[in-house]
């Protein structure tokens, strides 16, 4: 089992959980980035750099993801990807995706592009807060554990 991070855009916040899960676990963290990421010096955490092309991060992560791993990304159509080959994906502020709820938030996510691409809804994501981060790390908590005892 692998934690994969999807780290172009993830919040440092987030990286640091899954740093401490990782290394408290004994479990290994991949970050993947388009640019050098600076992470804790440690055998179970690596990084690797991808080409700056759209989507190389991701189709460097839907590749190497296996069913056991968990994903970190707030990319739906990423989570939609990792999901259909039996992995499971988890937002920054904690929304596990999974087989059951993926088709729904790529919909939605569709959905919100067609209005933002026709000038009828502006903006983005609401700021990460601290109830996010938390949210986050009871969902990572709660996937790895259920992983790891499906593994044993």
């Amino acid at each position: 089992m692998k934690i994969w991070i999807d780290a172009d855009a993830c919040p440092g916040a987030v990286k640091e959980i899954v740093f401490r899960a990782a290394e408290r676990l004994g479990i290994q963290a991949v970050v993947v980035a388009n640019q050098v990421i600076r992470v804790p010096d440690s055998l179970l955490i690596s990084t690797v750099v991808v080409s700056k092309n759209f989507d190389a991060a991701d189709d460097h992560i839907a590749a190497e993801a296996s069913a056991a791993d968990v994903v970190i990304t707030a990319d739906v159509p990423l989570a939609s990807r990792v999901v259909s080959a039996g992995s499971v994906a988890i937002d920054p502020r904690g929304e596990v995706y999974d087989e059951e709820n993926i088709g729904e938030r790529l919909s939605a996510r569709n959905l919100m592009n067609e209005l933002r691409s026709g000038g009828l809804v502006q903006g983005g994501p609401r700021e990460m807060e601290a109830t996010d981060t938390h949210k986050f790390a009871s969902a990572l908590d709660r996937e790895l554990t259920r992983r790891t005892k499906n593994n044993e």
